[in-house]
């Protein structure tokens, strides 16, 4: 059986996406709010939301029961700008907590993704069913011709 660890994340992360967009609602204000304090504008993506909910879920599968504060920090980025006159260095901002918090409770929402007491969020039996079938689905779409010797 393929697994999660099994496909590249971006092209994971794309089929999840495809799947959950039909799931998951996307709030109204997420088209006026951005997703870190680094961020000059609000995401441009059409399904910004789905990527980001599929996103998170493979997170909180791969180094789940985790916090949203810790993933706020894996989403943040470098405030300070590009350092154009070298005259303090940049530091690190964490992502938005608004929206990942959200995005997880209606994972919750869809069974994929549960709450520990004390520890944080970790992935449920259905939610690691349905990474490991769409890594399935995704290694069967790779076109990998180093393998097509040995068959």
């Amino acid at each position: 059986m393929t697994t999660m660890y099994d496909v590249p994340a971006d092209a994971l992360i794309e089929a999840l996406a495809e799947d959950l967009e039909g799931r998951l609602e996307q709030p109204d204000w997420i088209q006026f709010t951005k997703t870190g304090v680094s961020k000059e504008l609000p995401p441009e993506q059409e399904n910004f939301w789905a990527i980001r909910a599929a996103s998170l879920l493979r997170k909180v599968a791969d180094s789940g029961p985790v916090g949203v504060e810790r993933l706020a920090t894996e989403y943040g980025g470098a405030t300070g700008g590009s350092n154009r006159y070298r005259v303090a260095t940049s530091k690190r901002s964490s992502g938005s907590k608004k929206v990942i918090r959200t995005a997880l409770q209606q994972l919750e929402d869809e069974g994929l993704v549960q709450t520990q007491k004390g520890a944080g969020r970790s992935v449920t039996d259905e939610g690691r069913s349905l990474l490991d079938n769409t890594a399935d689905k995704v290694m069967q779409d790779l076109d990998r011709p180093e393998l097509e010797r040995y068959a």
